[in-house]
């Protein structure tokens, strides 16, 4: 029996798995990373690639620890992580992102995550340039991507520390670290550091916003001179180096793929997969043209919604179309929404009523979430409501309280809530976490309706992560965006189980010589092993209820016409500054 490790690095943790040839997992462990924060500036969020690869490092022995699996019978691993921005010297060693004056010196504290938004000044001048790389990311450069924070170093270093950095994709970065060659992944520099497709690095762009060291030693720094790039889970170097290979517990060479940004993997976990349907497997087997109507929709502390396409889509405010992340041949457009595990945590913990909720909880022996769902569930027999959607029809809340990633891709948005009475209690706090999730689908329905709009044709939705294990959520995004929502077989899994199956490509083609192999050919590998290594999921199907249709209308009717208002708002407020 063969096996194989995917190793998935979220926002707050670190995960691997061991898994078989089936995508049966065989073990898995899990193991939290450090995240800093400045107390007197709320963008800020920054983290450690030694921290996180002691994680990695952790979870891999205790994978093999556990299974007693022999080193020997890992065939191959891949890496999927958060698109964060990892600097390093080119010794390797980490250079600190933090401001002040420890800033390009050596030291822990060397990777800008995703969720950091110091880089907005720097956004604003990439997104006036009027560049050709705009037209890939939506028209408009979020500052959560990679060059906007690679500019914020630049503007804040000093000049010689800055030329002596590396700037990684946090995947990228783990390759690099496990291999010790450099080459990067289509996946994080065509999503995230402004490659364009079919025509690479543009010089004119980086040289108008003031990154012409990039230019000038051939894009060194970006790691990716001349243009090459590795399409998902091809094999990156000579595989694990012996330094990586003792820290792991394997054996040196291992092949490892090149990697893909967590939402990718999450994509790769899920959309290859049937489904169960009254206890029943479907029978046809899907085939990659069936991935054009499959959105991955990966939901954590963030949520990013992945569809691909034969053919590039151009959608305003949503990611893409990016040439290559995953297959060759095949385009891909990203939706995301920055805060909605994140925002349910916020609006359940800042409630006055949060503490009561803890102690119930405890009491009871369960958790905050079904206490709420019990709670939500009273209330509407209660009240004769025919659904929680009527349960709080009167309350409208719009979720952009860090910013819309998409479909406005305007960082300056900001939450609102209407229907705000002088209730502090816990039933108070169970509408407006039941509001928060109906936000939340809101705003998938917003970005799944502009995708179709331009030209895709999405028809069912394929969940992973933590989110995918609220039920009750899950219909509510069934209902909202009227079609199917697929469940994994193991929500959290998925992630790290798409990073295993690059893990076994890696292996299946380098033992076949990936050179020899042609775009198509390596196409039907990696989706044959999608096909038999994803377990079935379930399906959540929408509601069918006429009142209920009618109240979601008129709700996301509500929620489009809020994001005008903001716009009006800040408009006149604007005019009277001026």
């Amino acid at each position: 029996m063969s096996y194989y490790i995917g190793v998935d690095v979220g926002t707050g943790s670190a995960r691997a798995v061991l898994v078989d040839d089936h995508g049966k997992t065989i073990a898995s462990h899990t193991k939290e990373t450090t995240t800093w924060r400045d107390h007197d500036d709320h963008r800020i969020f920054e983290q450690s690639t030694n921290n996180i690869w002691d994680s990695i490092s952790s979870c891999i022995q205790k994978c093999l620890a556990e299974s007693k699996v022999q080193p020997s019978s890992v065939k191959g691993l891949s890496f999927d992580a958060t698109c964060s921005l990892a600097v390093s010297d080119f010794n390797g060693d980490p250079v600190v992102v933090t401001k002040g004056k420890n800033l390009g010196q050596k030291g822990d504290r060397n990777v800008i995550l995703w969720a950091d938004h110091r880089a907005e000044k720097e956004a604003e001048l990439i997104n006036s340039t009027g560049s050709v790389v705009l037209d890939y990311v939506g028209g408009t450069m979020s500052l959560e991507m990679e060059i906007p924070k690679t500019l914020w170093l630049k503007n804040h270093m000093e000049p010689s520390l800055f030329t002596r950095c590396q700037f990684f994709d946090l995947p990228d970065f783990l390759t690099y670290r496990a291999t010790k060659d450099s080459t990067r992944s289509c996946c994080s520099v065509t999503c995230k550091c402004s490659f364009v497709p079919k025509s690479g690095w543009q010089a004119d762009f980086f040289e108008k916003i003031g990154l012409e060291e990039l230019v000038q030693t051939n894009y060194m720094q970006l790691g990716a001179a001349n243009g090459e790039v590795l399409t998902a889970g091809k094999p990156v170097g000579n595989g694990l180096s012996k330094q990586a290979a003792e820290e792991f517990g394997l054996v040196e060479g291992t092949p490892v793929g090149s990697a893909v940004i967590d939402a990718y993997a999450g994509w790769l976990g899920t959309v290859a997969g049937r489904y169960k349907e009254d206890g029943k497997l479907s029978d046809a087997i899907p085939s990659i043209d069936e991935s054009r109507h499959r959105l991955a929709a990966c939901a954590g502390t963030s949520t990013c919604h992945i569809v691909q396409s034969r053919e590039g889509v151009f959608v305003n405010g949503v990611w893409g179309p990016y040439k290559d992340p995953v297959f060759q041949g095949w385009w891909m457009n990203e939706g995301g929404q920055s805060s909605t595990g994140q925002l349910i945590d916020f609006m359940i913990k800042t409630h006055p009523a949060y503490p009561r909720l803890q102690k119930m909880a405890e009491e009871q022996k369960s958790n905050i979430f079904a206490i709420l769902q019990n709670l939500l569930q009273k209330m509407k027999k209660d009240s004769n409501a025919e659904s929680l959607t009527e349960l709080t029809r009167d309350m409208h809340f719009y979720p952009d309280l860090h910013g819309n990633r998409s479909p406005i891709a305007d960082p300056r948005m900001r939450g609102s809530f209407v229907g705000l009475t002088l209730d502090d209690g816990l039933n108070d706090l169970a509408r407006k976490y039941n509001v928060t999730l109906e936000a939340i689908a809101l705003q998938t329905r917003h970005i799944v309706d502009e995708m179709n709009a331009k030209g895709h044709s999405i028809t069912s939705i394929y969940m992973s992560g933590s989110q995918a294990k609220n039920i009750p959520m899950m219909q509510l995004f069934a209902d909202t965006c009227g079609m199917p929502v697929v469940l994994p077989f193991d929500e959290g899994g998925a992630v790290p189980l798409g990073a295993a199956m690059l893990g076994r490509f890696a292996a299946e083609a380098a033992q076949k010589g990936v050179q020899t192999m042609s775009e198509e050919q390596q196409g039907e590998l990696l989706w044959d092993i999608m096909v038999k290594m994803t377990p079935p999921g379930t399906i959540v199907k929408p509601a069918t209820s006429g009142k209920e249709k009618k109240l979601i209308e008129a709700k996301y009717k509500i929620f489009r016409e809020a994001i005008d208002i903001q716009y009006r708002w800040r408009k006149q407020i604007e005019e009277a500054m001026n």
